[in-house]
């Protein structure tokens, strides 16, 4: 079994690696920052500053990320991003997969994965009864997303919503519906 504080600090710094390659003076905020664990300035101008909350999961057969209530808020500025990432299984020396996703599809896809798991009519009755504050999305959701540093040279709010079909088509569901208080409840955006 992994150890959770070296497989969250496995990501972060992935995570910072990456971003240094790619111009961006990263830093690590060391659980200073409520929903934010790197803040980065890009090196050349207009140095536009990013904020990147991090999951990381082990590749161990049906990967997912927990995304609690505090990761399921809308963002509050153009500038918040998720990383998450994939350690893959081993030694150590393949490259984990990362999937770059703006806060607001984030916390969406959480909401309606969730509730779609939560209200799927062919489930046993009183079998699933798990709050969406523990919401688990897995690898399918983010593959849209996956490698797409190049969004943060953008708006996370312009960003376009890479998100597979089917969970649109779950939040156009009654029993599901987009995450209340989202800026995505009155009106789906088109993906």
């Amino acid at each position: 079994m992994a150890d959770n504080k070296m497989t969250k600090s496995a990501g972060e710094h992935w995570v910072c690696s990456v971003l240094a390659r790619l111009g961006w003076a990263a830093a690590l905020t060391r659980d200073g920052l409520e929903r934010t664990d790197i803040l980065a300035v890009h090196s050349q101008p207009p140095r536009r500053m990013i904020e990147v909350q991090v999951k990381t999961a082990n590749d161990l057969g049906k990967p997912n990320w927990m995304i609690n209530s505090t990761a399921q808020q809308p963002a509050l500025s153009e500038r918040e991003w998720f990383a998450f990432v994939l350690l893959p299984p081993g030694d150590g020396w393949q490259t984990p997969r990362t999937f770059i996703v703006p806060r607001d599809h984030a916390a969406a896809a959480a909401w309606i994965v969730h509730q779609a798991w939560l209200t799927d009519p062919t489930a046993t009755p009183g079998t699933r009864n798990t709050p969406v504050a523990k919401a688990r999305v897995n690898v399918e959701v983010w593959k849209g997303y996956e490698n797409r540093w190049d969004l943060l040279d953008g708006s996370a709010f312009t960003c376009p919503v890479l998100l597979p079909g089917w969970v649109r088509d779950m939040a156009l569901e009654e029993r599901v519906g987009p995450p209340p208080e989202h800026p995505w409840h009155g009106t789906l955006p088109n993906w």
